[in-house]
């Protein structure tokens, strides 16, 4: 299988080449040539795989021989043994046809820990073959950063930098990546927003004269193609275990950058029977206002109690514009320098396309307090507050009752205490508890930190990585 870029004036790449590149040279998201399909029957007949064999069976054909059967069975099966739960990926029932996806069973307590446990070993496997050593460079809103730390701190051929928002990530994920004392581990606190961030690292990667000789960066953002295809197969573990794909499953998503819910999409253009799509989205409502209003403006920023949405440049939002404009690399040049400006929209056929397939749905912080303390009061279930907007979205915009819908539970309530802690004072009557952290980090408050704050000047940090590595 090949791969291409969103803007159509990059090279053309195998998969190890793709996971090594991270963005395209032109400033553009690698997509596959070609979508892989699968059968209602073929779908079927995977009903009794456990979650290790469906992700085989779903990503073996994005790799097209480049690495064996053998090979990527093993990087799986290591990428999921930390998980607390035989499941992977357990469902909950929270409401009537209504189910959390808990995605924050992994070491960091997030969904990023399904693609970047897998990206980790599937790196460690690559760089060995070729004898390479890389730097990965990767900006966070929260929970990327840890899951990342978490997946690459053994690997012998990486130094890994991850960039986050000083004081704007909540403090359980800020000491998730600070406490790791691995050599290889530099954690960055930049002075400014998530985007900043981002910005940084996809500066850094179009132009990484920056480097010694002989290195090179690879992004563990979702901009890598690797993750995403990761994340496809909780879509169909869901959906078999609800009674797919004989019947069609909804699901709400929680999604700041666009890739959990791109991932979705790509499942269902690659035969899961998916009813709907909705994106769920905090203050931070760029996604939301494109849908709803063809409004995808960037505005003011808002600290949030879901930190990890508060992003305004959504990166993996090009790769479904690349499929709503027929795939033309052009058009999509055209729309990022008109983005680039502040504000881009969709042509009325775009646009159509999109709603089709999505609809969406914003949730501000006090309304996100009250859907944490009603879900509590009448299922027992603690959410955190990404989730809560996921739950929030699927009452609100869900199409058909008699279709099962799934939220996916992108966090640990334990990762976000404060949000709670105002619930519970808000909400009395809903007894809410203050979350406890798994015993695998319960000492976390009393180990050591590490970071480095910076200010949001790319030559400083820079200067730093090459100080470093």
């Amino acid at each position: 299988m090949k791969f291409i870029s969103t803007r159509g004036d990059a090279p053309v790449l195998s998969f190890e080449e793709v996971v090594l590149a991270g963005l395209a040279s032109d400033g553009g998201l690698y997509v596959p040539q070609t979508l892989p399909t699968f059968s209602q029957d073929e779908i079927a007949s995977w009903a009794g795989l456990n979650y290790q064999q469906l992700a085989f069976k779903v990503i073996h054909p994005f790799i097209d021989g480049e690495i064996s059967d053998q090979d990527l069975i093993a990087i799986i099966d290591k990428s999921y043994q930390s998980f607390s739960h035989d499941a992977i990926a357990p469902l909950i029932q929270t409401g009537h046809n209504e189910w959390v996806l808990e995605l924050f069973c992994g070491p960091t307590l997030a969904f990023k820990d399904f693609a970047l446990q897998f990206l980790g070993h599937l790196l460690d496997f690559i760089l060995a073959k070729r004898q390479q050593k890389v730097v990965v460079m990767g900006a966070t809103s929260g929970d990327t950063g840890s899951a990342a730390i978490e997946g690459c701190k053994r690997c012998e051929n990486i130094d890994i930098f991850i960039l986050h928002p000083h004081n704007r990530v909540s403090e359980v994920q800020r000491r998730q990546m600070t406490t790791v004392m691995a050599d290889n581990v530099f954690n960055i606190a930049l002075e400014g927003n998530f985007d900043d961030c981002q910005n940084m690292v996809k500066a850094s990667f179009l132009d990484q004269s920056f480097l010694p000789d002989g290195r090179q960066l690879v992004a563990v953002n979702s901009i890598n193609w690797a993750r995403i295809m990761a994340q496809i197969v909780y879509y169909f573990y869901a959906s078999l275990a609800l009674g797919g794909p004989h019947r069609s499953i909804s699901f709400s998503v929680p999604t700041g950058n666009f890739g959990d819910i791109f991932a979705g999409y790509l499942a269902k253009q690659m035969g899961l029977p998916i009813e709907q799509l909705i994106i769920a989205t905090n203050a931070n409502d760029i996604l939301h206002r494109c849908i709803s209003d063809n409004d995808h403006s960037k505005k003011a920023m808002h600290q949030s109690l879901s930190p990890s949405m508060d992003i305004m440049v959504s990166s993996n939002f090009e790769r479904l514009l690349f499929d709503l404009h027929g795939r033309r690399g052009s058009e999509i040049q055209r729309l990022m320098s008109e983005f680039e400006s502040g504000h881009m929209s969709l042509s009325d056929e775009a646009l159509a396309s999109a709603r089709e397939v999505f609809s969406s749905f914003r949730l501000d912080d006090d309304a996100t307090l009250k859907l944490i303390a009603d879900t509590h009061a009448n299922s027992g279930y603690l959410l955190d507050p990404h989730t809560a907007i996921g739950v929030a979205a699927a009452r609100a915009e869900r199409s058909r009752k008699d279709v099962p819908i799934v939220c996916l539970a992108t966090a640990h309530p334990a990762k976000f205490p404060e949000a709670v802690d105002r619930a519970a004072k808000l909400f009395p009557d809903a007894r809410l508890g203050q979350p406890a952290l798994p015993l695998h980090i319960v000492d976390l408050f009393e180990r050591e930190e590490r970071m480095t704050v910076l200010p949001d000047d790319i030559s400083e940090v820079q200067s730093f990585i090459t100080a470093n590595i």
